[in-house]
């Protein structure tokens, strides 16, 4: 961070219950407070269990007066529902690789910046695609590069008074391991993407089954074991897709892969089932076989991570009410209490300092500082998910998002990599 956070203090109750109810709806975003005994608004949400927990929806129920609707899916399954039917939702939840389709489907509509409460304190990871000056960019969508609506209706970076989705959750990504697991000869190495082509692993792996995801972490493990080279991983050629298919599919009919999994609930499963010993993983997932005591480590990769950037996006068919009351769940994001609840499963917000306030020093410093854990930490189910002295994998913050290899993204050669990835996992 830019400067020096203070540690946590206890909040007092009227910090607690600063957005609650209609105080919110008058100071966050200048919508008129719902009048006394008129009906609840309802708003829909549709996106994936990364974010749509029942914790946030209740804590967010109770802070805006409002009922919220959470429908949870597979990413994929989410994204062509929210890309062919945008009267199905009010707000999408996703990550950055969704923009380009949902963007072209006339499925969501421009944000305003001046009713984004805390859009000034919005880092600058969405905003120039750099923490640091000196931090590597990554190949492919980087969020700055899409969040910007241009004046003839395409998405750039030229800084503009809308945006295609606000910023907010992020992390970087790879693949998680059993520890107990880890073959003798990789113990001591230096992790690596190639770990999950390794026939050390066969029938042992799992992979994302979403083809603007785990095709860059298969690509990422076929260029690390020296299958496959790519002049720019971010925007494969049909050419180099066949090439890569080529080897994934032969690796297919050898039995090396036990799986393809869908949601963060069906990752955890997979590996606390036995069914496999390595796997493309997110960070909520991780923390919850910790907490079972389940010792699953998330891999640095010494090529680089996987990025993505969470989008909260707006449907094109909401308007009036509806709107006012997204636009009020939007900033509710970014007031504090949200951003330090999803710490706790390892991911960042866009405006850390304002969720520092609800964190403990110990969190805060294990979270962001990427030091050792002076406490037990909880996860977000309550258990404990890190050990006294642990510490994070890939460093601090800023020290991650320096090294992103590649972020999700929808390449100019997504209509011919979703053929390909739909033979792959039916091969």
């Amino acid at each position: 961070m830019s400067h020096k956070i203070k540690p946590s203090t206890p909040q007092s109750p009227a910090r607690r219950t600063l957005l609650k109810g209609g105080a919110a709806l008058g100071i966050t975003a200048g919508v008129t407070p719902f009048a006394i005994g008129q009906a609840k608004p309802t708003l829909r949400v549709l996106g994936t269990h990364v974010t749509l927990q029942e914790e946030l929806r209740q804590r967010a129920m109770q802070d805006l007066g409002i009922n919220i609707v959470f429908e949870p899916g597979g990413s994929a399954a989410v994204l062509q529902k929210a890309s062919m039917n945008p009267t199905s939702f009010d707000l999408y939840e996703q990550w950055s690789n969704s923009i380009n389709v949902l963007w072209r489907a006339k499925a969501i509509q421009p944000i305003e910046k001046k009713r984004i409460a805390y859009w000034e304190e919005i880092n600058d990871l969405s905003k120039t695609g750099k923490l640091t000056a000196n931090a590597r960019m990554g190949a492919g969508d980087a969020p700055h590069k899409i969040i910007n609506v241009q004046d003839n209706g395409t998405l750039g970076e030229r800084h503009t008074d809308t945006i295609s989705f606000l910023p907010y959750v992020h992390n970087v990504d790879s693949f998680g391991y059993d520890r107990r697991l880890l073959p003798l000869e990789l113990q001591g190495e230096a992790e690596s993407w190639g770990w999950l082509l390794d026939s050390r692993y066969s029938g042992k792996v799992a992979i994302v089954n979403d083809p603007t995801i785990g095709l860059f972490d298969l690509a990422l493990a076929a260029q690390a074991k020296g299958f496959v080279q790519f002049d720019d991983i971010g925007a494969m050629t049909e050419v180099e897709l066949d090439n890569l298919f080529s080897v994934l599919i032969e690796l297919t009919q050898l039995n090396h892969f036990s799986g393809f999994w869908t949601s963060v609930p069906e990752s955890v499963q997979f590996m606390k089932s036995g069914r496999v010993a390595i796997e493309s993983m997110f960070s909520p997932a991780v923390s919850a076989l910790n907490g079972q005591d389940i010792p699953v480590t998330f891999a640095a990769p010494k090529e680089g991570y996987r990025g993505w950037h969470g989008v909260m996006c707006l449907s094109s068919a909401t308007h009036g009410r509806s709107k006012d009351v997204a636009y009020e769940y939007m900033n509710w994001w970014l007031s504090g209490w949200p951003g330090a609840f999803i710490a706790r499963q390892g991911y960042y917000i866009s405006n850390p300092q304002r969720s520092a306030e609800y964190l403990s020093e110990a969190e805060w410093n294990y979270w962001y500082k990427g030091q050792v854990a002076t406490a037990p930490l909880k996860g977000t189910d309550g258990m404990i998910s890190v050990e006294k002295g642990a510490q994070r994998n890939g460093g601090s913050y800023e020290e991650r998002f320096s090294n992103v290899a590649v972020w999700n993204t929808v390449m100019p050669t997504y209509e011919y990599s979703l053929q390909k990835w739909y033979e792959f996992i039916t091969s």
